[in-house]
């Protein structure tokens, strides 16, 4: 697969929107995706896909802990 550029923008925008709305920490660096899974098109949308599979998990527990402990 090559790294077209409508690929590359599309992830990018994606990645901007993780580093915007998700908890921190969910996703590395641009730089530590291209050591962790290589400097390539797939490479940044496993760091994505991983990034957002982290933050539902995150998110699922931090309910399952609501309901369990709920405000009062």
């Amino acid at each position: 697969m090559k790294n077209d550029p409508d690929g590359v923008l599309a992830l990018n925008m994606i990645r901007k929107t993780i580093e915007d709305h998700c908890p921190p920490g969910v996703l590395p660096s641009e730089e530590d995706v291209n050591c962790l899974y290589g400097p390539t098109l797939f490479g940044e949308a496993e760091a994505l896909a991983r990034a957002i599979v982290a933050t539902v998990e995150k998110l699922g527990a931090h309910q399952r802990a609501e309901k369990e402990n709920p405000p009062t």
